[in-house]
């Protein structure tokens, strides 16, 4: 499994630029990475000049480097005929205009969101995944989302009895049972992406703010929504501090600068805090992520083997598998044995990690009978016949 780096804070404060130069270091470093981002504004295209869709694409001018930007809305629409077949009938499908999506959900697209990064984190093919996220509202609706969901079933109910469905849900009817049963699916899978969040031997959350006081308070605030859900807040980058040039405006301006950000360790002594200066240009191109890369992380240096390897601001990172002779090792912390699987076929052995199958990277052709597999301390190792 990827390790997963998230970067969040409130809008226009840098979250793009701090995830997209860390994702490009990372790549440089020789780590295959995929930038995920759930900006409808397309920023991280325009940060990395380079058009990304719905799909991996591979970045040019940083060899393992992918991005992709997700689409919720297209996610949404797969799920609707599902919720709409549901539903229907209990707000009196004798409309054939009814559709689930007019039925509010808060949450829900965040979730679409979290469900397909939960795809790419569970292929071992990726060693890292950065998520430059939405502002953190969002991310905080997506982790209340299981008890809104149980609250929401309830709230239909009841709207069904009030307008006449009663009589049909005393004698026989199955179309509650047939609704709770859709939405409790859908609050499961909500419920193992917010684990996987949660989990600090996979995920580490990185706030992004702005040395100002209405920046600040957001983030202390954000730090305190997040610590109730248990999600690992590791760091936390200050963008934007103003250079010290001698000049009476800006030395007010740094000074009130260092009050907000002595207010910021104060109140959250135990976050990695880095900051960085105002530059004198917009940060676009992979030469300028490089550059601010440099001044987040200094030099990433990744060694033979899964690591962890440390990165700076609380992060560390593993590669996703590793080969060694007649061995290939994954990285699945989390991963339950009966939530795996091995097979084979014309000769790829393939790892199934949650119903979802993977090939594993071998030099040769084998057959999965012929494979050693054993799962220890989060790392999976498949002993291949030799030669």
């Amino acid at each position: 499994m990827a390790r997963l780096l998230l970067f969040g804070g409130k809008g226009g404060v840098g979250k793009t630029t701090t995830s997209t130069s860390t994702a490009v270091g990372l790549a440089d470093s020789g780590l295959k990475v995929l930038l995920v981002s759930s900006d409808p504004a397309h920023s991280t295209s325009d940060s990395l000049g380079v058009q990304l869709g719905p799909e991996p694409t591979a970045v040019e001018g940083v060899d393992g480097l992918w991005g992709l930007e997700l689409d919720p809305e297209a996610r949404i629409s797969d799920h609707i005929p599902k919720l709409t077949e549901s539903l229907g009938p209990l707000m009196g499908g004798e409309n054939p205009d009814l559709n689930a999506s007019e039925m509010i959900l808060p949450g829900l697209d965040e979730a679409m969101a979290f469900d397909e990064l939960l795809k790419h984190l569970e292929n071992p093919d990726w060693d890292v995944i950065v998520f430059d996220t939405a502002p953190t509202g969002h991310t905080l609706r997506f982790l209340a989302l299981p008890e809104i969901i149980e609250k929401w079933a309830d709230k239909i109910i009841r709207m069904h009895r009030v307008t006449g469905g009663i009589r049909a849900l005393m004698f026989g009817s199955k179309d509650g049972e047939k609704m709770r049963d859709e939405l409790e699916k859908f609050r499961r899978r909500v419920l193992h992406v917010r684990r996987i969040l949660c989990n600090p031997d996979v995920t580490r959350f990185t706030l992004v703010t702005i040395p100002e006081k209405m920046g600040v308070n957001e983030t202390i605030r954000a730090h305190q929504a997040l610590d109730e859900f248990k999600l690992p807040v590791s760091g936390c980058v200050v963008n934007r501090m103003t250079p010290d040039l001698e000049h009476e405006f800006i030395q007010t301006r740094r000074s009130n600068e260092r009050k907000n950000v002595d207010d910021l360790s104060k109140s959250l002594p135990d976050l990695h805090l880095h900051e960085v200066e105002l530059k004198d240009s917009d940060i676009h191109g992979i030469e300028s992520l490089r550059n601010i890369c440099a001044e987040l992380h200094g030099e990433i240096n990744i060694s033979d083997g899964l690591g962890p390897f440390d990165i700076g601001l609380g992060l560390e990172v593993h590669r996703g598998t590793w080969s060694d002779g007649d061995n290939v090792l994954l990285h699945l912390p989390g991963i339950a044995r009966e939530d795996l699987s091995l097979r084979s076929e014309s000769g790829t052995v393939y790892v199934g990690i949650n119903s979802r199958e993977h090939p594993v990277p071998f030099d040769r052709p084998a057959k999965a009978s012929q494979v050693n597999a054993k799962l220890e301390d989060d790392i999976l190792r498949l002993t291949f016949p030799s030669e």
